[in-house]
């Protein structure tokens, strides 16, 4: 079943065994409310590591029942992360999410090279979004993770991103991999490695999806703008995937979709060994519920 809405990795969540889903320093209420919306939907069971007087209160405050979750009392927010990753390396958790805690204390405990969950060289910013501007969901990486990533991490990145929508049901994804321009220009980097992507590709050097680049944005997701510049692909217009050439450029496309368009995101950082899910309080309630679904779904 592939999803045609973020509404549908619900479903395709519920289809799946119940996740268990370890919250490292769950005393954040925002996360907790996220955390009750998937609980009263049936997708997870939560591993709440954190103050415990703190996360009580604040359970109690939103009414999550007790059946729903566990506490483990940890004080400190670095060895709550620690914890948490240790839950998933035994088996006794599915999904990474963050609670308050800054990220980067979380992704230390998830690269630690021996007790870490790290799986791939690269781990990347994965969100699939829905407007209605859009003909169907829309992967977009890297918006959050990868600061300035060379050709090496560009193959990561787009491998991480077509592992998730193989899992999704997405035999063969669509990747518009994004320059300024459609040509290629030496003084332009990402139009450079955008022809590197699409040759290697090619090559089958990576696999599982069609790439074309370099494709500038209404190429990529406009049919009439390719025709218009006799574009011939089966990505442009139709793309499953956009990979963007950086994080500005990245974070810019995903906070413009949320801000100036009606754009809902569901979000999660691929290449661990599980999925993490990092929400932000900008995020809107249903986004939080859809991050975790789609972790869920996973």
């Amino acid at each position: 079943m592939i999803p045609d809405t973020l509404e549908g990795l619900i479903g395709l969540a519920k289809l799946k065994p119940k996740r268990r889903i370890a919250v490292a320093a769950a005393a954040d209420l925002h996360v907790l409310e996220a955390i009750k919306k998937a609980c009263d939907l049936d997708l997870v069971h939560a591993l709440l590591v954190g103050p415990e007087k703190e996360i009580t209160a604040m359970l109690r405050s939103i009414d999550l029942d007790r059946r729903h979750f566990e506490i483990i009392d940890e004080e400190d927010g670095t060895k709550a992360c620690v914890t948490a990753v240790s839950l998933i390396r035994e088996g006794k958790a599915e999904i990474l999410m963050k609670g308050m805690v800054p990220t980067a204390s979380l992704l230390k405990a998830v690269l630690d090279k021996e007790k870490g969950l790290k799986k791939h060289d690269t781990l990347s910013h994965f969100a699939l979004f829905q407007t209605s501007h859009y003909h169907k969901l829309l992967g977009i990486s890297d918006a959050a993770m990868n600061i300035s990533p060379n050709l090496d991490e560009k193959v990561k990145i787009v491998e991480n991103a077509v592992e998730i929508m193989n899992l999704l049901g997405i035999e063969t994804p669509k990747v518009a991999i994004l320059a300024p321009l459609e040509t290629v220009n030496n003084k332009i980097q990402s139009s450079v490695d955008a022809a590197a992507l699409t040759k290697m590709n090619q090559n089958n050097q990576i696999r599982n999806c069609i790439i074309n680049g370099p494709l500038a944005l209404d190429n990529a997701v406009s049919k009439e703008a390719a025709r218009q510049k006799k574009i011939e692909s089966p990505v442009a217009g139709d793309a499953d995937i956009l990979i963007t050439p950086d994080l500005n450029s990245g974070n810019i496309l995903y906070k413009s979709l949320i801000f100036l368009s009606d754009g809902l995101a569901a979000a999660i950082i691929a290449g661990a060994s599980a999925p993490i899910v990092l929400t932000s309080r900008a995020d809107s309630e249903e986004s939080k519920r859809y991050s975790i679904a789609l972790a869920a779904a996973l």
